[in-house]
């Protein structure tokens, strides 16, 4: 693998899950030793024999998945191992108030130095990362994904921040899937496909069509599949459904049998909060939730399990996989008590060893090896995985909320053929999409959410991006 990276340039890192890009980006930050090869800084030779060599080198990364400690404060998760300190050796918590005010200004991040980071939405994660990265006045940022939580508005606050630093001569490594933000702030993209260099282009000079193809190694067609909905009878209802936490007030919608329902909205409007919800994760204040005859109004998430409902969460690193488990134990979780699983009352391992493997070959699972660990698998892999897990259970209604955030354009090519295979044979889904082009394209109908109130619903010729987008934001 070849790469390099000029200063006050961004340079974009593209190519599909299990590419290859993590386990360089590790190698270039310290966390990884190479095994061959040589990274220069400068045109010096260096050798990083940890993390803390590569910062000192001016190398800082922000990973897709947060690395903050959720108990502490954003000003202490900031200066986390980068601590002020005294003659005494004690810590200028003066000094460090001081700095970390001056730094969230400079950034135009609104966050408070005394916030829990456990208290904090993903987007504001997002943010201290970035913050506690540029804290160290890097030569070499590395940035994973970092749009996939934050919202328009953030999104262009950061780009602000990257020009910014590309002004004052910081190289940036820029790893995203989404092609529209590359030509937006990168300069030249690098392609990588099977832990190689395949081509570096220039950002402005390529389009879709190329960069896909140049990822996948082969032409690609219409990325949305073309899904026939032919909608039975009600599945889901909602009525007036309102949250403790106020994230959802007085919502009502329907799911029916064979149709895929998206819930479209900007990032933190309340389509989580709705899909929680019709989970039992989220505390309800009001309103009635009913599967088919069902009441489940008061249910819990086992209740809401045991009638046929699947909720596969935004969050696969710390509410959906086991990370240190196989991914057999992680596909197998939610169908332990199953009757293909038990023999006489006992977990058969050779039944879950088949079952696990047949439903990775059905997602597509690669590589395909059920007894690696899941955390060393591409994101775009674990969260197959994680929807393998409880399609095993054959459930009645699907709630995806943001599938594909983070993965790649084959990835996503290849939930979308599950999904459309789920709804042909009578599935009911319930789809939560940031993506405004995915939630349009794959659902039925859409349901537009603004300040935790469902304000619209697009069927037919109404579903465009600029019915939806009108229902976004609050008419002057």
């Amino acid at each position: 693998m070849d790469l390099d990276v000029r200063a006050g340039e961004v340079h974009v890192l593209f190519g599909e899950n299990g590419a290859g890009k993590s386990t360089l980006i590790n190698i270039i930050c310290g966390a990884l030793p190479p095994s061959s090869g040589q990274i220069f800084i400068d045109g010096k030779p260096v050798t990083f024999r940890s993390v803390q060599d590569a910062r000192h080198a001016g190398v800082s990364v922000v990973y897709q998945e947060f690395s903050l400690a959720p108990d502490m404060t954003v000003e202490e998760n900031l200066f986390l191992a980068n601590e002020k300190r005294g003659w005494s050796g004690l810590l200028q918590k003066k000094a460090m108030r001081t700095t970390a005010l001056q730094h969230f200004q400079r950034l135009g991040f609104h966050i408070s130095p005394d916030a829990l980071v456990g208290s904090l939405s993903r987007a504001e994660c997002q943010m201290v990362e970035i913050a506690k990265a540029a804290l160290t006045e890097p030569r070499i940022l590395i940035l994973d994904e970092p749009t996939a939580s934050l919202t328009e508005a953030e999104t262009t606050q950061l780009f602000e921040l990257i020009r910014g630093l590309k002004r004052s001569g910081v190289g940036v490594i820029y790893i995203s899937h989404r092609i529209s933000e590359i030509q937006q702030i990168g300069d030249r993209v690098t392609v990588m496909r099977d832990g190689r260099h395949i081509a570096t282009v220039g950002a402005s000079e390529t389009d879709r069509k190329q960069l896909v193809e140049l990822m996948t190694g082969r032409s690609f067609g219409g990325f949305y599949p073309e899904i026939q909905f032919s909608p039975t009878e009600t599945l889901l209802t909602v009525s007036s459904l309102s949250t403790v936490n106020g994230k959802v007030r007085d919502a009502s919608l329907t799911v029916r049998r064979g149709e895929i329902v998206g819930l479209a909205g900007l990032v933190g409007c309340g389509k989580s909060e709705i899909g929680r919800a019709c989970f039992g994760v989220e505390p309800r204040a009001g309103g009635a939730i009913q599967l088919g005859d069902i009441d489940l109004s008061h249910a819990t998430p086992r209740d809401f399990i045991q009638s046929g409902v699947a909720y596969v969460t935004n969050d696969r690193i710390h509410e959906g996989m086991l990370l240190c488990r196989s991914v057999r134990e992680n596909i197998s979780l939610a169908s332990l008590k199953s009757p293909t699983l038990l023999r006489s009352g006992m977990l058969s391992r050779k039944a879950e060893k088949r079952e696990s493997f047949d439903m990775a070959k059905r997602m597509s699972l690669a590589p395909l090896d059920i007894e690696r660990t899941a955390q060393g698998f591409s994101g775009g892999n674990m969260q197959k995985a994680l929807l393998g897990r409880f399609l095993a259970r054959e459930p009645q209604l699907l709630i995806l909320d943001e599938p594909t955030v983070g993965i790649d354009v084959n990835a996503k090519a290849e939930i979308y053929a599950v999904l459309e295979q789920l709804v042909s044979a009578g599935m009911a889904v319930l789809l939560i999409s940031s993506d405004l082009p995915e939630v349009l394209s794959l659902s039925n109908r859409v349901y537009v959410v603004r300040e935790g109130l469902i304000v619209d619903e697009l069927t037919g010729d109404k579903r465009t991006e600029e019915n939806a987008l009108s229902g976004f934001f609050v008419k002057e």
